[in-house]
């Protein structure tokens, strides 16, 4: 059984930074694609960055330049290093885990879920 444990998030400044990680169990990241979305109420869930089987990455045009995905494989462990942050960037954050070797930033085409951690940035 797959799951996905998020940790990192809380309360920062305007032009701070935050670290989330997911933790994987149940499947190798290295297989797979995982994602991190962002919602806030009201809103749809919206593509934040990804990572793929490969290495390769992908962002949100929105974060592009300010935060950074990577993985730890030894640890089966996706990072979204968030810097510069905006209180538009306040959100709940998950990570998601998709068993396919593409990055899409739909929702549905994700297979395994993490629980959300919210980020709140501070004007």
């Amino acid at each position: 059984q797959v799951q996905l444990v998020v940790s990192g998030g809380g309360l920062v400044q305007t032009g701070g930074s935050l670290r989330l990680s997911c933790a994987a169990s149940g499947r190798a990241i290295s297989d797979s694609t995982i994602t991190w979305f962002r919602q806030v109420p009201g809103k749809e869930r919206e593509f934040v960055a990804g990572v793929r089987d490969s290495g390769g990455s992908s962002y949100a045009d929105s974060v592009q330049g300010r935060f950074t995905i990577s993985r730890d494989i030894t640890k089966n462990t996706v990072v979204l290093q968030m810097n510069t942050l905006k209180p538009e960037d306040t959100a709940a954050y998950t990570c998601a885990l998709r068993i396919g070797y593409r990055i899409t930033p739909v929702a549905s085409e994700y297979d395994y879920w993490g629980q959300g951690t919210q980020v709140t940035v501070s004007s």
